[in-house]
């Protein structure tokens, strides 16, 4: 399993992995599936009940249980393909090539479609943002729910407001649910 999650202390983005048979450790020390910062050395112990039987069930890096499925392919590039597809059919529209206007448009749907079909599933926490790549069955959290992430956007905005404590939205989130005390090594 990938892990990419932002450490809560110095704020800066980490990723680890960890191998299947190391996942399932624990105890009071160190463990090899505790997530630990590359950069600050920040500890996040691994949280009980967060994998079972090989599945993830609730996030490493916070204590949220709600995760959802996206396609592990970065949205701006998504994005930039399909303007890129409209402004290039656009020019041939301007100068009457019918024939290449459609066929722009239809290259374009197909490197999406063929983009979509190969490109991999990441599970990713509501609360936190931590990704998840390579997991087990990633369907079985669902797809995005705009409510939930609403409510988790508004959370943290509530608690950075209430505190006057501008600290970005992972540590507050993570924080009002609970969170599990983090040591440094």
């Amino acid at each position: 399993m990938n892990v990419t999650f932002a450490c809560p202390d110095c704020q800066r983005a980490t990723r680890l992995d960890l191998p299947p048979r190391e996942i399932s450790t624990g105890g009071d020390s160190i463990a090899r599936s505790d997530l630990v910062c590359s950069h600050c050395g920040l500890v996040l112990p691994h949280p009980a009940g967060a994998i079972e039987q090989g599945q993830l069930l609730r996030c490493l890096a916070c204590p949220s249980r709600e995760l959802f499925v996206r396609k592990d392919f970065p949205q701006r590039l998504g994005v930039a393909i399909v303007v890129l597809g409209f402004a290039a059919s656009c020019v041939a529209w301007y100068f009457y090539w019918t024939n290449l206007t459609f066929a722009i448009l239809f290259a374009t749907a197909l490197a999406d479609l063929v983009l979509y079909k190969i490109v991999g599933e990441a599970l990713v926490c509501y609360s936190c943002g931590a990704e998840y790549r390579q997991v087990a069955e990633p369907r079985r959290h669902g797809g995005f729910d705009l409510e939930t992430h609403e409510r988790y956007r508004q959370q943290a905005a509530r608690l950075a407001a209430s505190s006057g404590d501008p600290r970005p939205r992972v540590q507050a989130a993570s924080q009002s649910l609970g969170g599990q005390s983090s040591r440094k090594i």
